[in-house]
């Protein structure tokens, strides 16, 4: 049995990570054994979780099997895009300036803010009356 080489990464966003692993093969991608496309049901997140490979222009040379949890879909997308950006960098170092060029490997901190007490969210307050 040969063994292929499986490059494996983590990606973040938000409340979601994702598990990638990379495997030499034909372009298959699957998320939690499901395939892609019935896991990601809006055809812009969709475009989300490919841009790293459409950027490297390897979309058909690589199998890949997705593990995600936590948040939603489009934090679910993010974090699949940044694991896979980070699996092709450890492919191959040529990668590497366009990846980061786009910005695919660099990770958005933006988390949400916490709800403060006395008032029904984060930011916004109760509507003040005089009287």
């Amino acid at each position: 049995m040969a063994n292929k080489a499986v490059y494996n990464a983590i990606g973040r966003r938000k409340d979601s990570i994702a598990r990638i692993y990379l495997t030499p093969g034909k372009g298959k991608i699957t998320i939690n054994d499901r395939p892609f496309k019935d896991y990601v049901c809006r055809e812009s997140l969709g475009i989300v979780v490919t841009q790293p490979l459409d950027i490297v222009e390897q979309r058909d040379s690589y199998d890949i099997s997705i593990i995600v949890k936590g948040g939603g879909l489009s934090g679910q997308a993010g974090a699949i895009r940044l694991g896979i950006a980070r699996a092709l960098n450890q492919v191959s170092a040529d990668f590497r300036p366009a990846l980061k060029e786009a910005g695919f490997l660099t990770r958005d901190a933006r988390e949400v803010e916490r709800k403060k007490y006395g008032q029904p969210g984060a930011r916004k307050k109760f509507q003040f009356s005089k009287r």
